[in-house]
């Protein structure tokens, strides 16, 4: 099996999870990692599964502005610091990029606030709904990571919890026998 984890990532949390998703895939088969910035088309085009993951902002995916005021909000902090590759171009921005790859196996995860969905937004929703604009089979429910409060950190156990996940992905993507290699 052959996977790829993208994310985008702020304050590193998402980033945190997506490693934590992607050593959960890693043992079944060949897994990359990488930030959106870093997932060109010729990257992503051939995986078995494609994992997308992003942190919530204002109840979805962030946008232009959420992200240059969660940059400069960590140039202001002392206890808070940007994710290396935290960007002004996020993941609405690579999804125009992506071409539709028809009935590759794809699930999205999101890092968000602890509380009720309807209350927190969720960019996992989001980032499912323009995977299925791309023609990806959407194998799972969005699945999202909890955060302390809106720079983290993680919540107790998420890190775990992710990399069960990306277990149970693997699994599930060999019983579908959605393998290319």
């Amino acid at each position: 099996m052959r996977a790829h984890v993208v994310y985008e990532s702020m304050y590193g949390n998402t980033h945190r999870i997506a490693e934590a998703i992607a050593s959960g895939l890693g043992d079944l088969g060949e897994v990359a990692i990488g930030p959106i910035t870093q997932a060109t088309p010729d990257v992503v085009g051939d995986v078995d599964l494609l994992v997308v993951g992003g942190p919530t902002h204002m109840h979805g995916m962030s946008k232009a502005a959420s992200r240059r005021a969660a940059i400069e909000t960590a140039e202001k902090s002392d206890t808070i610091e940007a994710d290396p590759d935290a960007t002004v171009e996020g993941l609405r921005a690579w999804f125009k990029t992506l071409p539709e790859v028809k009935g590759r196996a794809a699930v999205a995860f999101d890092t968000r606030v602890d509380g009720p969905p309807f209350l927190t937004g969720s960019a996992a929703k989001g980032i499912t709904k323009l995977l299925r604009r791309h023609h990806y089979e959407v194998i799972g429910e969005p699945e999202s990571f909890l955060v302390e409060d809106s720079e983290g950190p993680l919540k107790e156990g998420e890190l775990e919890r992710a990399r069960r996940w990306g277990a149970d992905l693997a699994d599930l993507v060999v019983a579908r026998g959605q393998t290319t290699g």
